[in-house]
């Protein structure tokens, strides 16, 4: 609408565009906002599914307290409850908490709260101390200012609402989730019962207990997962109860800071409640109010589960043989035989490495992979959970010895070890899971999957015997080869590219002294000095390294062609030890 002159008639159309654009933003905004309400809804019908699950795990120790038919059972039951009922009031606490922050948010905006009715209000029904796990039941469609963000805003982040160091409710609110998370795992840690023979009671096991970490730091789920399993490793927590307790904690943990849109140490309150509005803001309480019902829904169900009953169910059986992978010729060996129970209608979590499996069937996992190197470790996980949902996950290895396919073709009169030389050797016990290679008159070192021989002493004569390992430590000599020692073969001169024997090359300083294509031998040989005569002239040039000298270079060029170039040289080989070696060139 700015720069070129514009017709009325283009000025109308470009601000009906311009209205139609407001529009639709306008509407955008809307739907927005309604799914915020559409989402707020699903969360609070969610929570009261969490909650009624946490009740029915109390109700059946309730039951077993007071089954006289079973006394063990009810003594038991007695003393969990006592925990269960710690667990509901630490919970009830972060309840109401949240919903007064609702309903400050909403009596902030001038909503009203004080009526409460199901068809036409907000309150659908109030926050209830006689029933003080269940939150307070809300209509959004009914508030007015859905889309007021100031209010929340500073309500949630204090005065300064400042989005790194929240302060007011926000504050608050942090502090008593990072506390329910802390008193939640230490309290089902510490809530085991054992049977105290001398006074012919039961209580507390004192045990075993959980210091729960304050972890609000970590780069991702992997890092949290690596600092919480160290901590509750090196714990006083029953072995047990290590999965569920991780679970619980995880799912109550927050990152405290984070970076958001480039600005870095962002508060998590900050994160969550900044601009947010008002249906956007309660639907995050909501949420949170979900998780810690679902995590008290949890800690029952472990405490619950203690006491008798089997927490898994099994609907199917497979026999199953377990053996080595690897049996030799005339050994004796052991197959394992077993009935393994499963879920047919709930297959168990499988990974291999970091990799989840997909291929899961008949309550075993199939898994697909390459053989490589001598032998391959492989782990993973498995995981299952119990009838009410609580996933236990274990680890597991697997050795797999890997064999090459081998044939074998010698030629006899080419066993030749160098003496001073790096021989590079490859050994394989066929039908072994390890390999032994043993030299006689020469020293070994491992290299990888290869070995290096170096011969010793001033024999002329040395051998090497392959044997294989079994699994219990024997070893089985299986061959003895004969090798004859023989000095390195002498290497040849080029200066630059051109070999001895060949034609001056130019100008070219450098000289090497190595094995051209017909020795497969990588060694080299520094030239530590040398000595050049030409033919005609008189007498010599020396140096100390592999480059001519000036003066070598005035006595190449003042000679005639046809010249012969000759040069003496001293060598070091790999071993150190120094030789002679003589070498010509003729100039053209």
């Amino acid at each position: 609408m700015a720069g070129a002159k514009e017709t009325p008639r283009q000025k109308m159309i470009g601000m009906m565009y311009l209205v139609l654009t407001a529009l639709l933003a306008l509407n955008v905004a809307k739907s927005i906002l309604d799914a915020f309400v559409a989402i707020e809804e699903n969360i609070q019908k969610a929570s009261l599914t969490e909650l009624y699950h946490g009740d029915e795990k109390r109700d059946d120790l309730q039951e077993m307290r007071s089954d006289k038919s079973n006394p063990t059972f009810a003594r038991r039951a007695e003393i969990m409850l006592q925990s269960v009922h710690q667990i509901d009031k630490m919970t009830a606490e972060r309840i109401k908490l949240i919903d007064d922050i609702k309903l400050e948010i909403l009596n902030q905006i001038g909503e009203d709260t004080k009526t409460v009715a199901p068809d036409h209000a907000i309150i659908v029904s109030k926050y209830d101390d006689q029933n003080p796990l269940k939150p307070a039941r809300m209509n959004l469609s009914f508030v007015n200012g859905k889309d007021k963000y100031d209010d929340p805003m500073r309500i949630m982040l204090g005065d300064k609402t400042d989005i790194k160091r929240p302060g007011g409710r926000g504050k608050e609110l942090w502090n008593s989730l990072v506390s329910y998370r802390k008193e939640l795992t230490e309290k089902i840690a510490g809530s085991h019962v054992r049977y105290i023979k001398e006074k012919d009671t039961y209580a507390l096991d004192n045990r075993y207990s959980f210091d729960a970490p304050e972890i609000n730091e970590f780069k991702n789920q992997r890092d949290l997962d690596e600092k919480l399993s160290a901590v509750l490793r090196s714990s006083k927590a029953h072995p047990d109860d290590r999965q569920p307790i991780a679970e619980i904690y995880r799912s109550l943990t927050k990152e405290e800071l984070s970076e958001v849109h480039s600005m870095t140490d962002v508060h998590w309150i900050g994160k969550t409640f900044d601009h947010s509005p008002t249906v956007a803001a309660i639907a995050s309480l909501s949420s949170l109010q979900k998780e810690i019902l679902a995590a008290r829904a949890q800690a029952l169900t472990l405490i619950r589960n203690r006491i008798g009953g089997n927490p898994y169910t099994f609907n199917s059986i497979m026999a199953l043989a377990y053996g080595p992978e690897v049996v030799n010729s005339g050994d004796a060996f052991t197959v394992e035989v077993l009935v393994a129970a499963y879920d047919s209608d709930a297959m168990p979590e499988i990974t291999f490495g970091n990799q989840t499996i997909s291929d899961v069937r008949d309550g075993k996992g199939f898994i697909k992979t390459k053989a490589s190197g001598s032998k391959m470790e492989l782990k993973g996980t498995i995981s299952i959970r119990d009838k009410s949902g609580v996933k236990k996950t274990m680890d597991w290895k697997k050795e797999v010895y890997v064999m090459k396919p081998s044939g074998s073709i010698e030629i006899p009169g080419m066993n030749v070890l160098y003496r001073g030389y790096e021989n590079i050797v490859n050994a394989t016990a066929s039908g072994f899971p390890e390999t032994v290679l043993t030299p006689s008159g020469a020293s070994i070192t491992r290299s990888g999957e290869n070995y290096i021989i170096k011969p010793t002493g001033n024999s002329r004569k040395a051998y090497l015997s392959v044997s294989g390992k079994t699994k219990d430590g024997r070893t089985v000599q299986l061959k003895r080869v004969e090798y004859r020692v023989l000095n390195l073969p002498q290497p040849s001169m080029y200066w630059g590219a051109v070999k001895e024997g060949g034609k001056v090359p130019g100008v070219d300083r450098n000289m090497f002294m190595r094995y051209d294509e017909t020795i497969p031998l990588d060694a080299t040989f520094p030239i530590t000095s040398w000595e050049m005569s030409v033919a005609g002239a008189q007498g010599t040039v020396n140096g100390t390294s592999n480059k001519l000298t000036d003066q070598a270079i005035q006595m190449i060029r003042a000679a005639p062609r046809g010249t012969m170039i000759s040069f003496s040289c001293w060598i070091k080989e790999p071993s150190e030890k120094k030789r002679r070696k003589t070498a010509s060139f003729f100039k053209q």
